[in-house]
Order: C-alpha cells, then structure tokens, then sequence
C-alpha cells in the first residue's frame, strides 16, 4: 500500500517566534533590560551564568517568576488568498533559583527554568492540517551549579543540565479520512559553564556556554484513527491502533558575552551577544515500530528536513534608580530566525524579530518585586518550502508580561 508520510517536529517549541524553538524568558529583571544577562544582583543570574553567583551581594538569594506570553500567527496562500490564523492559549514560562555562599569563595545553587515551550493550535481542517493541527510542549530544565570567586573581580562556575519534557502533536492524515496523535516524553542531559568579570566596580562582564542537551523520546505513543479499523492491521497497529516511536531532538548550545556599565550610581546600561548553533539541527527522525509510515527505505522511518542554520541575537537594556526603592528599566532586542523562507515549517514558524521591553522594580530591604513586560515585532515571511509544498506569506504578532520575586535575606 501506498506510504503515508509523517512530516515531524517532535519537542519542537513555538513560543519563541525568531531563535527556533528557544525562549528567552528566565528572568522578569532582565526581561525588562531585553534579557540582557550580567546582572548579579540576585539568584536569577544562575541561569544566564552559574558564575555570577559568587558576585551576588547577599549570602543566601532566593527568586521565582512568571510570564503570561500571548501570541498568534496567521498564514495566507497567496494563490486563493485563504487566510489562516492560530488560536494559541497564553503560554506560562516559569523559573526559580536559590544561590547560597558557604564559605567567602564558593557559591553553590539550583536553577529551574522552563526554557521550551508552548502551544499553537491551527485550525483542524486548514491547510496545513497533515504538517500539524496542534501542538503542545512542555520542557524542564534542572541545573544544580557551582562558583568559585579567585579574586576580588574574577570567578568561575560550572552547571549540570538534566531535561525532562514531553510533546503532544495532533495532524490530519487525509490519504485514509484519518488522524495521527503523537504523544511523548523526553529527557538529555548537559552542561554550562561560564566566566564572570568586575575588573572595575562600574563593570561587569559575563561570559558563558550552554552545551547542546539530546532529547530522546524512546517510547513515544503514535495513535492513529482512521473511518474504518480495518486499516490498523495493514499498518501493524494493534486494535485501538496505536504503535511506539523513538525520537532525539536536538536543542543546540548557546554562546553568550554580556557587559553591564554604570555610567552613574543610578543609571547602568547592559549588552548582550548570544550565537545559537542551530545547524547541528539539519534533520529530524522519527522511527516507528511496525507502522509504515515513512519515508526512506526502510517504512517504519521517517525523516523530516529542518536544514537550520546557526543564528545571532543583540541585546541592549539599562536602568535607572529612581530611588534606593524604586527602579526603570527599558530594552530592545534583535532576534535572528534559524531557517530561510525556504524551510518554514508550521510547527515551528520563527520570524526576525525586533523586541521592545520595559518594567519596573521595587526593593523593599530584603524583598524585591519586580515586572515586566514585552512586545514582539516579527517581519513577515514568504513562505516558500518546496519539500512540504507549502506557499504563501506567514506574519505573527506576540507581547509578553512578567512578574518576579526575590528574596535576599543576608
């Protein structure tokens, strides 16, 4: 019988409209200052630099967070001029982070963050229904951390990376009047490590690594629903027509430099440069127990080309201390998307995208609140991929707010 061919895009997520599938929300404070990461001032910075922690002023620091991120997409074929938009639900990034300083030069933490993940939700009969009708991720990243201070301005720390996710992925399967649910969980490991600078008490620098993390789903759940059941047995299905899966995504490493200055005691400006090596994303294969549902010589496989390429993102943020009580703070950010017009996928569409960010923060002796919030300008895309035959102009719309405490007793 003819092959149905599975177009994948496991753990793939869609919150983060330009940097592929990775979301830049981990800290409300530095949200606000465009996600810029030198900033020491509590255990948020263990994320962005586990470094970092031996600079904060507190012994102990404890902080959590989390966002409401809103987006929406719309895809129009350029042909018949149907237009397509996505009734995304708010996603709900989250993050936590204790730094705690035992003796003057070491510093030792955890970090909680939620770094992938959302969900978009096309209608079920667009389209692009055999690509995807919805997809849900839900990614976690624990990081138990280490720093060591040499010096009065140079210390080093070091992360270990577990990651655990699981993906829930519904598409039309029109050849059989079918549809194709591919449930999942997940889980990789990795590392970070990074250098973190104040050779001068106005300057900070941050420089950091985070390796790439292999997600393998190694008994994903494929349930299929055609009209009639007597199709299950010609794919090797059983009789609720459900096969295994196994899978590896690939969430590839990220470089960063950040620099803070304070120009006065009250106003400091921060940079940053991150460079994600999205090529090691080339593909994505999914291989199937017994049904035949691929693409290559072998049935049970299906390989899907992504063909991503390695993207920049600049970041500019500062703040002014209105008072010992009250802070300001403003961004902008350029993201980069990893994929030419050519390889848009509806699984994942990213866009270059220009960010405008600001937020306030409160300090009250040892409790700190802070807010935030963002504004996504993604540039529209042509949309021209002739693997999946898919044509047409795709443009997307996303604003984030965000709202972090912190608690640094002494």
């Amino acid at each position: 019988m003819k092959k149905i061919l599975v177009s994948t895009a496991l753990l793939a997520g869609v919150l983060s409209y330009a940097g592929g599938f990775r979301v830049s929300l981990q800290g409300v404070k530095q949200l606000a200052m465009a996600h810029t990461s030198a900033h020491a001032e509590d255990a948020s910075v263990a994320f962005f630099n586990p470094a970092g922690m031996s600079f904060i002023p507190s012994k102990l620091s404890i902080v959590a967070g989390g966002f409401g991120a809103s987006n929406k997409i719309t895809f129009q074929n350029l042909n018949t001029l149907q237009s397509t938009e996505t009734d995304n639900p708010t996603g709900t990034p989250l993050y936590a982070a204790i730094a705690y300083r035992p003796i003057e030069k070491l510093s030792v933490g955890f970090s909680f963050t939620t770094p992938f993940g959302s969900t978009i939700e096309w209608p079920s009969d667009w389209e692009g229904k055999e690509m995807v009708q919805k997809l849900e991720l839900k990614s976690f990243y624990f990081q138990p951390m280490v720093s060591y201070r040499f010096n009065d301005w140079l210390a080093f720390g070091a992360s270990y990376i577990y990651a655990k996710g699981n993906v829930n992925w519904d598409k039309a399967i029109t050849q059989f009047g079918g549809e194709l649910n591919l449930d999942s969980k997940a889980s990789g490991h990795g590392y970070g490590f990074g250098f973190y600078f104040r050779p001068d008490p106005k300057l900070d620098v941050s420089i950091a690594y985070r390796s790439p993390v292999d997600m393998k789903a190694k008994d994903g759940k494929a349930t299929f629903k055609f009209p009639s059941a007597s199709i299950y047995p010609l794919l090797g299905l059983d009789a609720s027509g459900t096969d295994s899966f196994k899978a590896t995504l690939p969430l590839v490493e990220e470089y960063t430099i950040g620099l803070t200055y304070k120009i006065t005691p009250k106003w400091l400006v921060s940079a940053d440069f991150n460079y994600h090596g999205w090529e090691r994303y080339s593909k994505l294969t999914l291989d199937f127990a017994n049904a035949p549902v691929g693409n290559q010589a072998d049935p049970t496989i299906s390989v899907s080309p992504k063909n991503f390429r390695n993207a920049k993102t600049f970041r500019l943020g500062t703040q002014y201390a209105f008072n010992d009580m009250i802070f300001g703070r403003l961004g902008a950010y350029y993201d980069e998307s990893p994929y030419t017009d050519e390889n848009f996928i509806p699984e994942t569409p990213s866009f270059n995208t220009y960010v405008v960010t600001g937020g306030v923060g409160f300090k009250l002796k040892q409790f700190g609140v802070d807010i935030s919030g963002g504004y996504a300008m993604p540039q529209a895309r042509d949309v021209k991929n002739a693997n999946l035959g898919f044509y047409g102009q795709a443009k997307a719309t996303a604003f984030y707010l965000g709202l972090g405490l912190s608690y640094n007793p002494f």
